[in-house]
């Protein structure tokens, strides 16, 4: 056992021992700080660039801005803005106006609603729990359901809004409808029409290097311009195609003067802008199939169909499911293209929900544009998360 004197000769030991070198303690802070100073500039950026100014743009979605003498004003409203566009005055601009649909249209909604309950079904046949399931178990499921039944209804309401507005009676389509139309048609055009070149371009034929260059050639082009372009074209009084309309008696025709034939203008815009993106991308999934298991199909004697079906496109389904979503999403987004080709008309037949917010923000109601952003955040969000998780999941499950 240790004496009073021996225990002070050890701390008088301890305590004598050298300081570390101040520079060796900087470099240990350093070493310690380096993770945060190196990630703090990025997290600036993203709170500068993201977070900051989705906050205040919710909070200009629930308010109200009004121009005053020597300035302005900004008064809280809470989601007046919201009751305006989907209640009130604006929601038949937003939502459009459902006329006396025909039989056709109602059975069409009637079998996306037996699709949507074949789809619950199959969730609650698949994860079925028993009496005895632990809690957990339990509630995980019934929230499965409980948010699968939320996007049947959804999802079946924006189908109503869809034909109503575009195929009913007296019926005119709301900004949402008509944002729908352009993201189902071009994103379904981009694909098919960029993987049929893609799949073209795997083949040994001359000048495919030629090919790919010319292929990439729209996407370089603005979509201001080719809004511009496609005016242009089609104009049937002037411009290069001018002579070809009179010349086959169109020169009192114009597609531009006709809410459907507008919105196929634009969408073939689009579709001419943006197919280079998905067959670029088509292409290097293509390139990067087994040739090995394609010889080896070949020799047992399969036919071309049953190389597509069985080989190609299970290895291209996970990119294909993402050239899909990225389409998608930016093309909800769509802007540039009805502006310049349409502006929007005739009346709002061509007018997308960022077009409409574009035109109240213009209109400087940044309070009821920033709610339109919102709704179309929402409704961006939906389809995503949608596609994801039901979509893309049972596609990789259909081609495993």
């Amino acid at each position: 056992m240790a004496t009073a004197s021996e225990t002070a000769t050890r701390k008088n030991i301890d305590n004598s021992a050298p300081e570390r070198p101040i520079a060796e303690r900087f470099g240990s802070w350093l070493d310690a700080a380096s993770p945060t100073v190196l990630l703090m500039p990025t997290v600036l950026v993203v709170l500068l660039l993201s977070i900051f100014p989705l906050i205040a743009s919710l909070y200009s979605a629930l308010a109200r801005f009004q121009l005053q003498q020597g300035g302005f004003a900004i008064s809280f409203v809470g989601f007046a803005n919201f009751n305006k566009l989907l209640f009130g005055s604006e929601a038949r601009k937003t939502l459009g106006r459902v006329g006396e649909l025909p039989a056709w249209s109602w059975i069409v909604i009637g079998l996306f609603v037996v699709l949507m309950l074949y789809f619950l079904y199959q969730h609650i046949n698949r994860n079925r729990v028993g009496a005895f399931s632990s809690v957990g178990k339990t509630i995980s499921f019934g929230m499965g359901v409980f948010w699968r039944v939320l996007t049947g209804i959804i999802a079946t309401f924006l189908v109503f809004l869809l034909v109503g507005g575009l195929y009913s009676d007296r019926g005119i389509p709301g900004t949402i409808a008509v944002t729908l139309v352009f993201v189902i048609g071009s994103v379904a055009l981009q694909y098919t029409i960029g993987l049929i070149l893609a799949l073209l371009l795997t083949q040994d034929i001359p000048g495919k290097r030629f090919f790919r260059i010319i292929f990439l050639l729209p996407m370089m082009i603005t979509p201001v311009g080719i809004g511009f372009l496609f005016r242009m074209l089609t104009n049937t009084t002037v411009g290069p195609l001018g002579p070809v309309w009179q010349a086959a008696g169109l020169a009192q025709f114009s597609m531009l003067e006709d809410g459907s034939g507008a919105r196929l203008a634009i969408i073939i815009g689009d579709v001419w802008q943006w197919v280079p993106f998905s067959f670029i991308i088509l292409l290097a999934a293509l390139e990067g199939v087994s040739r090995e298991t394609i010889e080896a199909a070949r020799v047992d004697g399969a036919s071309r169909w049953q190389l597509f079906r069985f080989i190609i496109v299970p290895e291209i389904v996970p990119v294909s499911t993402t050239v899909i979503l990225i389409r998608m999403i930016e093309t909800f987004k769509i802007i540039d293209v009805p502006n310049a080709l349409t502006g929007g008309g005739p009346g709002t037949a061509t007018e997308s929900l960022t077009l409409h917010a574009f035109n109240n923000w213009r209109a400087i109601d940044y309070g009821l544009s920033a709610a339109i952003s919102y709704i179309l955040l929402f409704i961006v969000t939906y389809v995503a998360m949608v596609f994801v998780n039901i979509v893309r999941r049972r596609v990789l499950e259909a081609f495993a």
